[in-house]
């Protein structure tokens, strides 16, 4: 199944065209932590609007922004041209590792009192009670 879903699927990964292309068109340029591809035109040829170099990413899962970090995010948008691992500081002691939006899956932050987790929470002073004009 695996060649057949390189043939017939966008939304995981690349497709063969888009992996052909990157091989003739591209230039490797660097892996993040998460497994994401990142390249560049080899040639002069190919270029943005404003005749900048193209750039883009290959996903090692689902297609989803949130799924590029910051550093490369930058490098993307070419906020800066050197690679992330030879432009940024070392990350500080205190800094966490990146993850990528989990909105609507099933590791996603629900709060005490959210419909997925019952729906029921402890009651808290400034609790709203609604008018009645029987009251």
């Amino acid at each position: 199944m695996g060649i057949l879903s390189k043939i017939f699927t966008w939304w995981d990964g690349a497709t063969i065209g888009t992996s052909l292309w990157s091989s003739r068109n591209g230039e490797h340029v660097g892996t993040d932590s998460q497994g994401n591809k990142y390249y560049r035109s080899k040639n002069n040829k190919v270029k943005t609007a404003e005749g900048l170099d193209r750039r883009w990413v290959i996903y090692a899962g689902a297609n989803d922004a949130s799924n590029v970090p910051a550093e490369w995010h930058g490098w993307l948008h070419h906020q800066y041209d050197g690679v992330p691992e030879s432009h940024l500081p070392p990350p500080r002691i205190w800094e966490v590792d990146y993850t990528p939006n989990a909105t609507g899956t099933a590791t996603a932050y629900r709060p005490q009192g959210a419909l997925e987790r019952g729906g029921r929470r402890a009651a808290a002073t400034g609790d709203y009670e609604a008018w009645s004009p029987e009251a």
